[in-house]
């Protein structure tokens, strides 16, 4: 069985096999979507297809959409070249429910697939067609938190930025200078509205991304490289908006158990591939079930009817604090912790780490006890249901392939919005003292002793990718596993990197927690097996706030 329209011409096969198939015309929705398209997407990337993609074909197979989404990759076109071209950009998702039931499902919703600008002429050509037509309503984005990135931890632009700012649109490095270049096409080509939605887990996802374009768009008008009033155009929300969202679902890299079901269905050549990045692709995807979508309702061309597709459309507010709840609450903070942690205690699997009592704890009360007492209720989601649903069901999930490496990745970007925006309200609360905290400072001290690089028994292991990985390893290559070194000692060599907001959301000398940080460090610095003794002890601690249930399900 062959992953190809012609492929799928044999429909019987795949069904015997128990794939789902689209149903909807695909030669005249991919006639349509050539004609008149309405989504482009930019990464194309395992949650997209799992998700915005696989959401679509649904819309499409009940005749509420008419037309498909197009995709455009991030920094790598081989992800085009390799994993989307040769199956004629069909994918299959496999969703895994908690009670081991497997759903396969032919995903055909995307009707072109294009790399970044910079490649072939006639691709290019034919994105900025895209960019141009005015039945295009909307360009969503999963380029994860640092794609929006314009500087370095220096504050300096990034080279492929500062070049992009001198040139101009014509030959754009960066992604967003590419963004930013469509952008100045459909400028020129009628200045046709559009929504830039961004759908990353990101704080104000969609202020991030406006604030990026416009900053390269500014520089170029300043330059004399851009139409005047292309950035007056941008910062117009009646003409181009930038929604704030919040999205929600686990999608591990495509697994190898996986692939093999899929061969063993009879299933031809999924490869997965790892580029230079780090990321993997492959023509398939897992993932859970459970997703959520929701998005500031702000599209002045219009938009596709996705609340029939389960999208929640809300105001801005609603959704900062759906936003806060998931990424800075209920959710996010949970996976880095465990992520931290697994990796030093040696699991390759986040459901293997709730079933230790001492993760278990962590999770808990980072999310119960620390997290909840500073989260505002959105209204379209409850707060403390989200969360159970987190940590019994979701997490624990054992035939989700998610591993604390994957969630490793990038810890750096992470911390100051997944446990800086909790600090912040809990220093913004008269009646709540941030000194009081104990496992956020416990998490902070785990990812220091991480990037020393060897684990818990005294095994060195190789951290996940993360953009300011060399330099802080300069900065804690004076910290030894083994060596355990005073308290004043850490704090007075780490009073630089306790002050950094822009790695911990605040100024941990500033707000009283860099000493617990410390005394945390220099404990898990004692020798192989401090990490998990200093763990057990934490399980002593109170657990007020985490229902009585939970205590006695999970420890």
């Amino acid at each position: 069985m062959k992953l190809t329209l012609q492929g799928l011409a044999n429909r019987k096969e795949w069904i015997q096999a128990g794939f789902q198939l689209p149903t909807f015309d695909y030669p005249a929705v991919s006639a349509r979507t050539r004609k008149a398209p309405c989504w482009i997407h930019f990464g194309c990337g395992n949650i997209f297809r799992a998700f915005q993609a696989r959401m679509v074909q649904e819309l499409l197979d009940a005749g509420v959409m008419d037309r498909g989404v197009t995709a455009v990759s991030g920094t790598n076109p081989a992800t085009i070249r390799q994993s989307f071209a040769p199956y004629d950009n069909l994918s299959i998702l496999v969703t895994l429910g908690v009670d081991g039931t497997l759903t396969k499902t032919v995903v055909g919703s995307i009707m072109e697939a294009l790399p970044a600008l910079g490649q072939t002429p006639e691709e290019e050509a034919r994105l900025r067609e895209i960019f141009s037509s005015p039945s295009l309503q909307m360009a969503s984005f999963t380029i994860t938190e640092k794609g929006y990135a314009l500087r370095d931890a220096s504050g300096q632009y990034l080279p492929e930025v500062e070049q992009d700012l001198q040139t101009g649109p014509g030959h754009c490095r960066s992604y967003l200078g590419q963004v930013t270049s469509l952008l100045s096409t459909r400028y020129r080509n009628g200045r046709h509205p559009l929504a830039m939605v961004s759908m990353d887990n990101c704080s104000h996802n969609g202020d991030v991304l406006k604030q990026a374009v416009l900053a390269i768009a500014e520089a170029w008008e300043k330059s004399g490289l851009v139409s005047e009033g292309f950035s007056g155009w941008l910062g117009d929300p009646s003409c181009v908006s930038f929604p704030w969202t919040m999205i929600d679902k686990i999608t591990p890299r495509p697994d190898e158990t996986i692939r093999r079901m899929l061969a063993e269905d009879g299933v031809e050549d999924l490869t997965i591939r790892s580029n230079v990045t780090g990321s993997v692709a492959a023509p398939f995807v897992n993932a859970e079930a459970c997703e959520y979508l929701v998005i500031e309702d702000a599209f002045p061309a219009g938009r596709p009817p996705l609340e029939k597709g389960g999208v929640l459309f809300a105001s801005r507010e609603t959704v900062e604090k759906t936003e806060r709840m998931k990424v800075c609450t209920c959710l996010n903070p949970l996976h880095t912790a465990l992520a931290i942690f697994g990796c030093l205690l040696g699991y390759d699997r986040m459901s293997g780490e709730m079933k230790d009592p001492a993760l278990v704890r962590l999770a808990l009360s980072v999310g119960y006890q620390e997290g909840l007492p500073v989260v505002t209720h959105p209204g379209v989601l409850d707060p403390e249901q989200f969360l159970r649903e987190v940590v019994t069901l979701r997490i624990p999930n054992p035939y989700l392939p998610d591993t604390p490496q994957r969630i490793a990745t990038d810890t750096s970007q992470k911390l100051p919005v997944r446990f800086g925006e909790t600090l912040k309200a809990w220093l913004a609360r008269p009646d709540l003292s941030v000194r009081d905290l104990v496992w956020i400072p416990l998490v902070f001290a785990g990812w220091l002793r991480y990037l020393l690089a060897v684990d818990d028994a005294g095994n060195p292991f190789s951290p996940s990718p993360d953009p300011r990985l060399a330099q802080l390893s300069g900065i804690l290559k004076d910290f030894h596993p083994g060596i355990r070194p005073d308290t004043d000692e850490i704090c007075r060599k780490l009073s630089g990197l306790f002050t950094d907001a822009s790695l911990w959301g605040v100024d941990l000398n500033a707000c009283g927690l860099s000493r617990k940080v410390a005394e945390d460090f220099g404990r898990m610095l004692a020798g192989p097996g401090a990490v998990r003794e200093l763990l057990q002890e934490m399980q002593k601690l109170p657990a007020d706030g985490i229902p009585e249930d939970l205590r006695q399900n999970f420890f």
